[in-house]
């Protein structure tokens, strides 16, 4: 594997550089004025680019750093790089660590505060900064970390109070992966690990639409939250599953990681039945006897009462409806097929003719016209001449 933290330098593409040197020596001027800005530049005390120069050359601050354990680690587990601050004076702020980034790495800064002290050292009193890093490493290989930039504010004496930037020297350390974890895809690399599961009812005579939650919990130490298993449940007719967001903690105890990771899942009894929620194991590489373990939540039975014979035959009179139905539509599609075939209105056309000419027959008036006018025939208009002749 590649190390981490490998040098790197600026470089600019040449054309630009030729270009500019071009630039400069078109004018004598600029270019004089240039030298003249460079050796002031050159002229300046070198702690006034490194105002905490003084201090780290006569040793009055010290910076180191160290990482334990550098070796025998699995990927996943956590090692801790060390930084100490000292100085012969005292610290008039505080510090500022700019982690950097390591590829197959997860580095992280989980304490707030340095732990503070003071010794004696040559019969001088020193103070003392020691910040802790957690580092973890993803995959096995060799890794390197550092240098570190600190940045700081240190009382220098006659020089006064100083603020500036230093380095801690870098580290290296390498991560293996054990013939065990070979064809594992998941394990949780940590002192202490568990994993439990409860639910929030009797869960033995559920009746169709009821509930229950169930709530698995992971518990380990030296190890971030996240980094604890993802817990999915499988999917299974008859019993739906709605997981909801898991909720992850982190906890810090005099220097000691203790996380955990807690997923609900919310079930619904759709119909009756026995079911299992089926076991499940997790890998637990225990960092203090370097052995592999499983750890297993148990089987989880749940049944779903309900009278399935009621429930069959309800089924049974569903799908008889459905195929009366069918038989139905069947029915009134052959009698269109044969009416539109056959046309049996065409024998009967004569008899409705003779029909209705034997009924307008019955109709006809026996009396004249002039004593049984046709209604229908339109009458000429009446005279008083012709009413008087009728009186």
């Amino acid at each position: 594997m590649a190390k981490g933290g490998a040098e790197r330098s600026l470089q600019f593409p040449r054309s630009e550089v030729q270009h500019a040197a071009t630039t400069a020596g078109a004018t004598q001027v600029k270019l004089a004025a240039a030298i003249v800005a460079l050796c002031a530049l050159l002229a300046l005390p070198a702690h006034a680019e490194e105002p905490l120069a003084p201090l780290l050359d006569s040793g009055q601050l010290t910076i180191d750093s160290s990482i334990a354990p550098a070796e025998g680690l699995v990927p996943g587990q956590r090692t801790n790089l060390q930084i100490e601050i000292a100085t012969s004076t005292w610290f008039t702020g505080g510090a500022r660590i700019r982690l950097p980034e390591v590829p197959g790495l997860v580095i992280l800064q989980t304490e707030e505060f340095a732990n503070n002290s003071s010794e004696r050292r040559n019969g001088q009193t020193w103070v003392v900064q020691r910040w802790t890093i957690d580092i973890y490493p993803q995959r096995a290989g060799e890794f390197s970390v550092g240098p570190i930039e600190i940045s700081l504010k240190v009382n220098g004496g006659e020089l006064g109070n100083l603020a500036g930037s230093a380095m801690a020297p870098a580290v290296t350390f390498s991560a293996t992966l054990p013939e065990a974890l070979e064809q594992a895809d998941f394990w949780v690399a940590a002192p202490q690990f568990s994993a439990q599961q409860s639910i929030d009812r009797d869960v033995d005579a559920l009746e169709p639409g009821e509930a229950f939650e169930r709530k698995v919990e992971f518990l380990a130490s030296d190890v971030q939250a996240m980094m604890l298993p993802d817990f999915s449940p499988e999917d299974i007719p008859g019993l739906a599953a709605y997981p909801g967001t898991p909720e992850l903690s982190n906890r810090l105890n005099r220097g000691e990681t203790r996380a955990s990771r807690i997923q609900s899942i919310s079930y619904v009894a759709e119909k009756p039945g026995n079911y299992t929620l089926p076991a499940e194991d997790f890998f637990w590489w225990n960092t203090r006897s370097g052995t592999l373990e499983v750890i297993t939540l148990p089987a989880l039975p749940v049944t779903v009462i309900g009278d399935v014979a009621t429930e069959a035959a309800g089924e049974t009179t569903h799908y008889r409806e459905q195929l009366l139905g069918l038989g139905g539509l069947a029915a009134l599609a052959a009698l269109a097929f044969l009416l539109l075939r056959y046309r049996p209105w065409r024998a009967l056309a004569t008899p409705l003719r003779a029909a209705k000419a034997g009924y307008l027959a019955l109709r006809k008036p026996g009396l004249p016209p002039q004593l049984n006018p046709d209604p229908g025939r339109e009458q000429p208009p009446r005279t008083i001449r012709d009413n008087n002749a009728a009186g």
